[in-house]
């Protein structure tokens, strides 16, 4: 298979851009002990996080991958805005880059591909998190986890990219660490490139059968063949 055709690369953010889970995971665990909830580890995040937000505070008030139905709606919106507060407070000190990451980036830029981001994390947390991290020049178009009424793995966000780009599906690729990703890729007949190293609720990423499967992203040059 070749990638000749991409033009613009979408990216997933928490678990293939960043570790984020050391801050989410502090934050969670300080929303549910207001609460009067057990406390959470960050071990027990790192499997919670890849849904957005709202499922990863129903997951760690329930202590499972399972939200637990006997929750109130009420209680989950509750910690909802103490985990924002939380999260917003803390920072994001504890978060970083994975490894080439920033390298990766201004490679694909300089050989000319466009690039977005579409996470699930909550939209207000990820300009703050880009700039602080030095990559926000690199991403023509943000999507944050509530810019649409549909989450990955709906294509919804890939699928407003295409149109706004004026690309067919063959020319975009997805580049994430979990199913959701690759699922979205999929939904919406673009190209996937899955990572092995992030928070896939410790499911090995080639499962879902992205195009390709890396353990670093460094290899995404390699495979879009540019030239460093």
């Amino acid at each position: 298979m070749s990638l000749e055709t991409i033009k613009l690369i979408a990216f997933d953010l928490d678990g293939t851009l960043l570790d984020s889970v050391p801050d989410l995971a502090v934050a969670a665990d300080q929303a549910v002990q207001e609460l009067g909830f057990p406390s959470v580890t960050e071990e027990q995040v790192r499997d919670y996080v890849g849904n957005g937000a709202d499922i990863l505070i129903g997951r760690a008030l329930s202590q499972s991958l399972t939200v637990s139905p006997d929750l109130s709606d009420e209680l989950r919106a509750k910690a909802r805005v103490l985990f924002d507060d939380f999260y917003q407070q803390g920072g994001h000190k504890l978060s970083h880059l994975y490894p080439s990451v920033k390298e990766t980036l201004s490679e694909l830029h300089k050989a000319g591909f466009v690039m977005a981001l579409v996470t699930n994390k909550p939209s207000k947390f990820v300009p703050e998190v880009l700039e602080q991290h030095g990559i926000a020049q690199y991403f023509v178009d943000v999507i944050g986890g509530d810019t649409f009424p549909e989450k990955k793995p709906n294509p919804m966000a890939l699928d407003w990219l295409l149109e706004k780009h004026q690309i067919e599906a063959s020319q975009m690729l997805m580049v994430g660490d979990s199913k959701n990703d690759i699922l979205a890729a999929q939904n919406a007949g673009c190209y996937s490139f899955g990572l092995t190293y992030g928070y896939n609720h410790g499911e090995p990423i080639s499962l879902s059968q992205p195009d390709y499967v890396a353990d670093t992203i460094a290899d995404l040059a390699e495979v879009l063949a540019v030239s460093a």
